[in-house]
């Protein structure tokens, strides 16, 4: 048997348990006792069918759909609810780590989409840099004085510049994630485009001489905001490429299985946004030396390995078994 006969078996009972998953946790209080033998049934049957896929599909769509679905009925028919604490906990320590794992391929191409736009804006500006007049929007353009770096709040004549790059990253990180609906185009093109502003301003401060001034004001918290962007980014580029090659699917039903992960994944990031505004609003204008401001960007780095490295080991933990994926 094939994955597209597998799939077109046993697609009507995966629906029948998917809709009894919604229909019991919307409302315990209905349940009948055929309601429930009929949910053990189905389920039981569907942990078979990960058994048998994940033998001969292992690295097929089915095989993720099986296991997230197993998943959510095993822990609606075992496990007790949590608190809503716990349940958050859970999620950033271990869930979201889990994700960012399966879906690491298009975390990277949202940042190889990034370096691309700033390896070309940066030889741009390069060249001549009068090209940033035509490159960045106008109100950073006019803005930016390579020599008033470190004086005040930088290279900017007041605040602005600072607010005005965090609204932009997170405007660009939820855009980039909704962007995955028009098949991706868009989450390609706000990726490649921040990746134009950062190059384009490197360069200018390349042409000055300021460099290692200019990446000392942008690492600190520009680490992990770029690390934020580029999680969501793959969000939206899973959703897109789902689209693009739904499988054995339709493009109705990858829409909304892939939008779920999507979703959490646009989550996660969160915090590192909240974390990353802190450091931009407390330490990066700080008087304090390049070199320390280095040190902060190097700590950033090492917290994001460290909260990867633990999460994977925690999601060992809880994950013994393969297939489940709490």
């Amino acid at each position: 048997m094939n994955v597209k006969q597998f799939v077109k078996k046993h697609r009507d009972e995966w629906n029948q348990l998917e809709l009894l998953v919604t229909s019991i946790n919307k409302s315990r209080k209905r349940i009948t006792g055929e309601t429930i033998i009929q949910f053990h049934r189905l389920y039981q049957k569907a942990a078979q069918n990960l058994s048998y896929s994940q033998t001969y599909f292992p690295n097929d769509d089915v095989t993720f759909y099986l296991n997230g679905l197993v998943a959510k009925s095993h822990n609606l028919m075992y496990k007790d609810q949590v608190s809503s604490m716990k349940q958050i906990r859970y999620f950033f320590s271990t869930k979201f780590i889990g994700l960012l794992i399966e879906q690491w391929r298009f975390v990277v191409a949202a940042m190889i989409l990034f370096t691309i736009g700033a390896i070309g804006s940066f030889l741009s500006v390069l060249n001549d840099p009068l090209h940033i007049y035509s490159i960045l929007p106008a109100e950073i353009a006019q803005g930016v004085d390579p020599e008033q770096l470190g004086n005040g709040h930088g290279a900017v004549d007041s605040s602005v510049m600072s607010a005005s790059i965090m609204t932009n990253n997170i405007k660009v990180a939820i855009l980039a994630f909704a962007g995955g609906i028009t098949f991706g185009l868009l989450t390609v093109y706000l990726l490649i485009y921040n990746g134009i502003i950062i190059g384009s301003l490197a360069a200018l401060f390349w042409h000055h001489n300021k460099s290692y001034d200019f990446w000392a004001y942008i690492v600190p918290h520009g680490m992990i905001e770029l690390t934020a962007i580029f999680i969501a980014g793959g969000a939206g580029l899973l959703m897109g490429y789902k689209l693009f090659v739904p499988g054995h699917f339709s493009r109705g039903f990858q829409l909304k299985q892939q939008a779920i992960r999507s979703v959490q994944l646009l989550l996660g990031t969160i915090p590192l946004f909240v974390i990353a505004g802190i450091i931009e609003g407390f330490i990066t204008p700080a008087a304090i030396s390049l070199e320390a401001k280095y040190m902060v960007a190097c700590l950033t780095v090492l917290g994001l390995v460290l909260y990867v490295v633990i999460g994977k080991l925690l999601l060992i933990k809880n994950q013994p078994t393969k297939g489940f994926d709490s």
